[in-house]
This record gives structure tokens, sequence and C-alpha cells, in this order.
């Protein structure tokens, strides 16, 4: 496996971490440094190894060719690849992504199949660079922070390989721990040998895998404790909580779930129906636990996020090239005193807003624009915090204590909501809803062992992509890279997925 290559050059290959602008890592001060001097300079500011990491996950076309297509732009571009996978986002037209959009982008040599990977990967190389400045385990407060917020990143990164790249869920919705996942890549300060390292390589189990993101998530939390960290850009405790919250969720530790999703959004609350309108486009909105705060130098315009999902930006989408709008039975379903159902578009459409996508019928408006490009891009909320501990509550019977954390959000959302008990599709219902268009759609449906039909009568989606996919089909799942069988000395052939 390529990565491993990587993994066993140690530290020297943080050294060529990318940098983008005065703020990140001087790969020509620090090329002939050894591992020594690499600690301490990590140790005295370590803001500037972990700005590697943030910039790959904004990086344009991470794929190592000189140019190339628009729809992969670093995680987000992962994250608005799977939101396609569902009903909720309807296209106005034919453009980047429409192949996400009819699931049909899972074989092994198509580029979405490469970029995820690759991007996720290098995600996981990069923590590793860090968890190996210090074999014996960091001992400092400082060095504590750099290897849990390289744990953290770690452990989110095997937590979307393994629901993109395997079928962790039976039919019967419960974890199938026994199939095949995804290689995990190690490090000596992992208190791995180099044998155990090389052999991890391969596809490990479901299980395998998720237990490791949770001991990473897990030690994450322990590292993080009493971090401060700089900017939202970086990860604390808070964050690391969410990270562990939605694994817990994953894997359906209901308990742990509520416990680490009440634990994140310590110090947060819900975003005011005023700042809903903000644009969703500010990291300083009190709401947000992590994101990217993006700037003139780490623009990718528009090969870009808000190029392709805001409809108020001048990019793709607001151009009209392939606007980005809200599900009809999804929208009809928002109660007209709920505040969220301003955010989009009626069947009407809406002359009076100042681009051609915006003014579509059911365009979203809840992605606004600073028309620069350099809207900041959204993470983590405090929002998913609440609905994963609702959720986690429901799923234990606790239909009230779950409609008191609910009432929280809602009393910011819809004020007359005030239900004294709630289910698990109520609590279903307003996830889909809050968190329309950040990244959960697709993956939810796959977690809940649910398809979509968008062919039901006034749907809106494009015609062509009106497609119905049930769950257990295996356009969930992508196939893992050609070239990672071909080079993968442990992944044979035979091992490929369906």
């Amino acid at each position: 496996m390529k990565s491993i290559k990587h993994i066993v050059a140690g530290v020297a290959a943080v050294l060529a971490m990318s940098s983008c602008g005065t703020d990140y890592l001087d790969t020509e001060y620090t090329r002939y440094l050894g591992q020594d001097e690499v600690g301490k300079i990590a140790a005295k500011d370590p803001t500037t190894f972990l700005n590697g990491i943030w910039s790959w996950m904004v990086e344009y076309n991470p794929t190592n060719s000189s140019s190339g297509p628009h729809d992969t732009f670093g995680y987000m571009s992962i994250m608005h690849a799977e939101d396609l996978h569902s009903e909720d986002i309807a296209l106005s037209a034919a453009h980047w992504f429409n192949y996400d959009y009819q699931m049909d982008n899972r074989m092994q040599d198509y580029r979405r199949v490469n970029s995820h990977w690759t991007i996720l990967y290098t995600m996981i190389d990069k923590a590793n660079q860090l968890i190996s400045l210090y074999p014996e385990g960091p001992q400092t407060d400082v060095e504590k922070s750099i290897v849990g917020q390289a744990q953290a990143v770690r452990g989110l990164a095997y937590s979307l390989l393994i629901q993109m790249y395997a079928n962790p869920i039976d039919a019967n919705g419960a974890i199938a721990g026994d199939r095949p996942g995804v290689p995990l890549i190690y490090t000596t300060a992992d208190g791995k040998s180099l044998e155990e390292i090389d052999a991890a390589t391969g596809r490990n189990t479901v299980a395998a895998v998720l237990a490791q993101a949770q001991l990473d998530l897990e030690n994450a939390v322990d590292n993080l404790k009493g971090y401060k960290r700089p900017s939202k850009n970086f990860i604390d405790e808070n964050v690391a909580n969410g990270f562990l919250a939605r694994i817990y969720l994953y894997t359906q530790q209901w308990d742990k779930a509520a416990a680490a999703a009440k634990a994140a959004r310590a110090g947060y609350s819900p975003m005011t129906m005023a700042q809903l309108h903000d644009g969703f486009m500010d990291i300083t909105n009190p709401e947000w636990m992590w994101g990217f705060d993006h700037n003139t130098e780490t623009s990718t315009s528009y090969a870009s996020f808000f190029s392709h999902m805001s409809n108020l930006e001048s990019g793709y989408a607001g151009l009209g090239y392939s606007a980005r709008l809200i599900d009809a039975r999804l929208y009809s379903q928002i109660p007209d005193d709920d505040e969220r159902k301003t955010l989009f578009n009626g069947p009407d459409g809406d002359a009076d807003q100042p681009t051609a996508g915006s003014q579509l019928p059911y365009a979203n408006l809840k992605f606004g624009s600073d028309d620069q490009f350099t809207e900041d891009y959204v993470y983590m909320r405090a929002a998913e915090m609440y609905l994963i501990e609702a959720e986690a509550l429901v799923r234990q019977s606790k239909g009230s204590e779950a409609a008191t954390v609910l009432a929280e959000l809602m009393k910011n959302r819809q004020p007359s909501w005030n239900r004294q008990t709630v289910s698990l599709d109520d609590v279903l219902l307003q996830r889909r809803i809050e968190l329309w268009g950040e990244g959960f759609a697709g993956l939810d449906l796959k977690r809940l062992n649910k398809g979509f039909d968008r062919n039901y009568e006034g749907n809106n989606h494009l015609a062509g992509f009106i497609i119905a996919v049930p769950a257990q089909d295996e356009r969930w799942t992508y196939q893992l890279p050609q070239r990672e069988i071909q080079e993968n000395t442990h992944i044979s052939e035979s091992e490929q997925n369906k």
C-alpha cells in the first residue's frame, strides 16, 4: 500500500506538508531538520504542523495532477457527494456531481472513488506523522494537544472510510462486524511492530476499523482535556467528543452517544432565528464548533463547496448551471411557522432573489455569499449534538427526555413546538431539516439501513435522475480504488467489493 511507505519513512514526511500562506509550515526552513528538532518546533508552535492538515482538507483536486475537475476540493467535496446519495437535495441540471446524484460513481477506476480515498488516507498519513513525533507518547500539555488532534483526525477519517468503502450494517440494521473493511495505517508510536503495521494494511474487519476509530477518538478526548485552541480551525475536547458521539451513534452504543453529545455541546447554544439567515458561512457563529476559516489565499473559487452549494454565490449553483434545491416532499414536511422553511424558496420560486439559481422553485437560500468565494466551511455544529443526544435517548425508550433535549433546539427554530415526547421518526425528520446540505443525508440513510425513492407524484428531481435505491443495494458502497488493489500486496482482486 502506498500510504505505508510514507509512514515507515517516519517524521521526515512531516516536513513535506503542503503550505498555503505565511501561517503554514515553511518546508524550506525545516528540510534538513531531524526528529528532535522537529519535535522542538512542534512544541514551540504546534499550529505550524496542524495547519498542514487543515490546509489539506480544503485542497483543490487532491489527486496529484496539475489540473483537474471542480468536484474534488477536499473534505467538503466528500460530504457534498455523500449528501447527494439521498432524495433530500435535488439538482436543477446535470453538471459536476451529477454521477453522485445518479448513484453511479462507485466503480474502482472512477475519479470519485479515488479522490475520497486519497483525501481521507492523506489525512490519516498526516495525522500519523504528528503522532510519530512522540514515540513514547505525549508528555506535556502541548504534546498532548498535538497528538490529541491528530488522533481525532485519524478517527474521523476511519469512521468515514468504513461507511463508504464497506457495508457495515446488515439487513436487520445491526453492525455486521465480520464483513471486510478497510486498511488501518499504524505507526510504531501506536505500540505496533513493523510486522503488525504491515499486516494491518489489508482489509481489516468492520469491527476492527470501528474499534480503532473509537479508540482514537477516546484517546483524543483524554489528550485534549483543558486544551485552549487558538481558533475554531483546531480541534478541542468538545469537537473530539462530537466525533465520539458520532461513532457511538453509528455503533449503536446509545448511552455513550447521548453522554458524548451532551459533553460536546457544553458551552454552546443553538444559533438564534436571526442567525439562521447569516448564510452558514461565518466561523464566528456561536453555534459552530469546528470549521475552516477561509481567506483569499485558501479560496478555491469555482472548485469549492459554496460554488456548488450556494445559489446566492456567483458560482456554478448561483449562475444556474446546477442549482441546489430542497426535495419538494421534504419541504412540505417543514411547518409553516418553522423559521428554517424560510431558508428555501417555495414551489413558485422567488423572482426577487439576486441570482438565476436563487430564483428557482425550492432553491436553497441557506448558504450565503460574500462574493469572493471565501465563505467559511462548517464541519460541526452544536445542533447536530442536540440531535444525536435526542436520537440516542429515543433509542433507549426515553422519548420524554429526548423531547426535552430537542426543545432546546426547537425554541430557536419553531417556538410553537411543545412536544412532551418524541418518536425516532420525529427526531430523524428534524435531523434532515436542520442539517440539510451539510453532508449527512446519504450517510444517515446507509446507517439507518434505509433507501430512498425520488419517484413520487409532484417530485422536483431532475429528469433522468428520478431513481429509487433500496437499502443494501450495492450502489451504497464504493469499490476499493483499482490502484490500491494493484499496489497493496495484502488485498487481492477477489476481495474487491461487488
